[in-house]
């Protein structure tokens, strides 16, 4: 009954139905038809108010309103349209100077907002028109807006590491007890965002890689140098660069150096996104409306998961689905090695038909737990899993970044140069959780040196 629950709510999910209420309605109805044949407690569901109770008492998970506040106040204020024609110029004397910028700002956008459909759309809407405008090949243009807005799954602050991170520790927590160890170490929010640093880095210098060496091989594809270098104006760079960069240097800098929590330097985040609107003079009444009713549906979209998901893992452990997933990773070959493959290959594939959100809340505490008793460092496994959805998001036909920017370019652009595209990229995704599998202090390394661990 646990499989056919799983079964029945993939299925419904790729018909389009509301993932939400699909979760919750799906799994209260083979509830009570395995309560009938007496496969499940009905008595179970009586732990369901605790759980929603303790999410809504969650402090880490008030730091998604904040974030998700502070991402949509850069958007509406119009700063990174102003840091994308400031960039464009810095690096006009490369032929890729505008490949460049693209990647520069999507970075900065995707580690505001932390959602890939908001940084894809904004990249898309500012950048893929001027792209192409100057001559630049469609699969170029597409591909490195898709790829550059992904980032928000590995770079910090994002939202998908906030809610990974909650999760995780659970996870980690409970791993640890099941193992008979009751006094469990913890992993944070902030553990994950200092692990994710050097990958997300390392793959934004990879993007960076990529676009200098094509504009060699093929310097057509490229069109002309944006700007001669003369051109460049410093205030306007300035203006442009330093009160957003700060910010989110201050945001993660404060998490990293244990200043403040996750949810404490988001509302530092969203109350300086607001005074960096203020000053530009893009804050009024009307923009203060937009920005909060935006925010609001997209936290809400986020908690509605979220207690969904709770009730169907509440009835997935009911219907013994948490033994039969540990049975099966004990009798694979290659151990721990080969129960970390198959999730990551099940993870990838579900990432065609589920959001990172449904997938953190739905799956990883599902798979977590087995992992960690096996043996897996809950860092690493965070983060893998993290780039692994970031590829997921990238690759057709089902990538959701495909169908993002698709919905914004113009019809000129056709689907099949968005596919080539984004294949170069999916490539130096996959190189880099190869890199992170061999080389796993790739992500330990900075948490041992911030926080000891």
């Amino acid at each position: 009954m646990a499989i056919v629950l799983f079964g029945f709510i993939c299925a419904l999910l790729m018909f389009g139905f509301p993932v939400a209420l699909t979760l919750a309605g799906v799994s209260l109805i083979v509830a009570f038809i395995a309560s009938m044949f007496g496969g499940f407690d009905m008595a179970l569901l009586h732990a369901f108010p605790s759980r929603l109770f303790g999410i809504i008492n969650n402090q880490t998970l008030l730091a998604v309103p904040l974030f998700v506040m502070m991402g949509v106040t850069l958007e509406k204020a119009g700063i990174a349209q102003a840091l994308l024609n400031s960039m464009a110029q810095l690096f006009g004397r490369f032929r890729a100077g505008l490949g460049f910028s693209v990647v520069f700002v999507g970075m900065l956008l995707a580690a505001s907002t932390g959602i890939v459909g908001a940084t894809v759309v904004t990249m898309g809407l500012m950048s893929l028109p001027s792209m192409l405008k100057r001559g630049y090949h469609p699969a170029i243009a597409s591909g490195s807006i898709c790829a550059t807005g992904t980032l928000g799954q590995i770079i910090p602050p994002s939202i998908a590491l906030v809610l990974l991170g909650d999760v995780l520790s659970s996870s980690y927590q409970k791993a640890q007890l099941d193992m008979g160890i009751f006094s469990p170490k913890t992993v944070s929010v902030g553990d994950l965002f200092a692990g994710a640093l050097i990958p997300g880095l390392l793959l934004v210098a990879m993007y960076f890689g990529y676009l200098l060496l094509m504009s060699k091989l093929k310097p057509t594809w490229f069109g002309k140098a944006t700007e001669a270098p003369s051109k460049v104006d410093i205030t306007a760079l300035v203006n442009s660069l330093v009160p957003p960069m700060v910010l989110i240097i201050l945001v993660l800098g404060s998490i990293l150096l244990g200043v403040a929590t996750p949810t404490e330097a988001a509302a530092v985040g969203a109350c300086g996104a607001l005074v960096l609107a203020l000053i530009k003079g893009q804050l009024n009444v009307s923009g203060l409306q937009n920005i909060g009713l935006e925010t609001v549906k997209v936290t809400s979209m986020v908690f509605l998961i979220l207690i969904g998901a709770s009730l169907f893992s509440l009835v997935f452990r009911g219907l013994g689905g948490e033994e039969l997933i540990e049975g099966v990773f004990q009798q694979l070959p290659g151990g721990a090695v080969g129960a970390m493959i198959l999730v990551m290959l099940v993870i990838f594939l579900l990432g065609f038909i589920l959001d990172f959100i449904e997938i953190t809340f739905v799956v990883v505490p599902i798979v977590a737990p087995v992992l960690m008793m096996m043996g897996i460092d809950p860092l690493w496994l965070g983060i893998m899993l993290a780039v692994n959805l970031q590829t997921s998001f990238l690759t057709p036909p089902f990538g959701f970044s495909l169908f993002y920017l698709r919905g914004v370019a113009p019809k000129s652009l056709h689907t099949s140069d968005i596919y080539k595209g984004v294949i170069p990229f999916i490539g130096i995704q996959v190189l880099l959780l190869i890199m992170l599998a061999l080389w796993p202090e790739l992500v330990t390394w900075l948490p041992e040196q911030v926080y000891g661990k």
